[in-house]
């Protein structure tokens, strides 16, 4: 789990939006990109993000 204080000073490095932590990543609120949360530390590099699943 990942502090509070620590996700409201953190922002996405792609699209600089603001992060919640949900089902063990981190996830943009704005561009819905997940980044891994590996012992505890997030990983938040753009390449090793999840980016958001195709809406057809």
């Amino acid at each position: 789990m990942i502090d509070e204080e620590l996700l409201k000073i953190m922002c996405c490095p792609a699209c600089h939006g603001d992060l919640i932590e949900r089902e063990g990543k981190v996830v943009c609120l704005k561009c819905s990109r997940r980044y891994p949360i590996r012992d505890g530390i997030p990983v938040m590099l753009i390449d090793e993000a999840e980016m958001p699943e195709a809406k057809s």
